[in-house]
């Protein structure tokens, strides 16, 4: 079985991960399998295979789909970036390294991940901090900025953290910094006093490793379509109607309701894209809705969910006796074919 990486587009921690994954010549849909998870809807599987349930999680043995009691898995994004460069390693980010050099590496990750992280989410995300969060966001920055000019004069010599080359601690230090300056980029480049370190950053912008990883195969713009969910396609319309008056869902399928059928169209996860040719295939871009449903929510909410066969061909496809509650969708998205 291919190893199965579960990744979040935007987080920093998997971006590190897919950059070690990918300059170790890995690569989706050929060496590894890649889910993309909505951490707000996180697939079952997930779930079985890490008792974190964080992006990253690389399972290594099992198929990652439940079946296995306990998979391998490794759940520290630079748990993945050492598997991977030990295996194959390029661009010598780790391989060859000394144990000077691998000391200041874990030193400057633990760094990155303990106090510049805490100061990054308090400046970035103040709100969430409540309202002493909020007046607290500038002490946050001007913290985070502390330990940034401690990087910058590691830079300034090389250019790189440890020298004239790259290793594994710049590549898991930058998507960091780059989300310090996505808070506020106009700040962020008008800072003095971090040239070194601007540069620096402004090279993996700007560098086909980051580009790589931030676009398919490495990403997907959809999640991953857990075969433990199930799924229904309704028209944009009515799913807002629904979310706008908080009541149950009780259309059917396309133009009739729960009413007159006497129950809601439902598929497997490998049904959804014959029927979305066959009954919404006729409709402009954006006005169709996919709805993720986790069964066990039905379950607790008393619902009975039947596999019985379509007419005319003997397929089976789950049917819902009773309206769908907004609780149970867990996920919904603009259906792309």
């Amino acid at each position: 079985m291919r190893p199965v990486l579960y990744s979040f587009r935007r987080c920093p921690y998997a971006i590190r991960a897919r950059l070690a994954l990918a300059a170790s010549g890995l690569q989706p849909e050929t060496d590894l399998e890649l889910r993309e998870v909505v951490l707000k809807a996180k697939p079952p599987e997930l779930l079985t295979a890490s008792p974190h349930a964080t992006v990253p999680a690389l399972v290594l043995s099992g198929a990652g789909d439940g079946t296995k009691a306990h998979p391998t898995v490794l759940t520290a994004s630079l748990a993945v970036m050492q598997w991977a460069l030990e295996s194959r390693d390029p661009g010598g980010w780790w391989q060859g390294r000394s144990t000077a050099d691998r000391t200041a590496m874990h030193a400057l990750v633990a760094q990155n991940d303990g106090p510049f992280k805490h100061h990054l989410d308090r400046f970035k995300y103040a709100g969430r901090f409540g309202e002493q969060g909020v007046r607290d966001q500038q002490l946050h920055r001007q913290a985070a900025l502390a330990i940034l000019r401690d990087w910058n004069q590691r830079l300034e010599p090389g250019g790189w953290l440890l020298g004239d080359q790259p290793s594994l601690a710049d590549w898991a230090l930058l998507p960091f910094v780059r989300q310090f300056r996505l808070a506020d980029p106009l700040g962020f480049d008008d800072e003095t006093g971090l040239i070194a370190l601007q540069t620096w950053l402004q090279h993996f912008l700007t560098s086909p490793e980051l580009a790589a990883v931030m676009a398919p195969p490495w990403t997907a713009r959809s999640p991953w379509p857990s075969p433990s969910w199930l799924y229904h396609l309704a028209l944009s319309g009515d799913w807002q109607a629904a979310r706008s008056a908080d009541a149950d869902y009780c259309i059917s399928t396309r133009g009739r309701t729960l009413a007159e059928v006497g129950f809601i169209h439902l598929s497997q996860v490998d049904q959804v894209a014959a029927t979305a040719g066959r009954f919404y295939g006729d409709l402009p871009a954006g006005t169709v809705k996919l709805l993720c449903i986790d069964p066990a929510r039905l379950q607790k909410a008393g619902l009975s969910v039947r596999h019985e066969p379509a007419p005319g061909t003997g397929e089976l496809f789950p049917h819902l006796y009773g309206p769908l509650p907004l609780e149970a969708v867990v996920h919904s998205e603009v259906w792309t074919p």
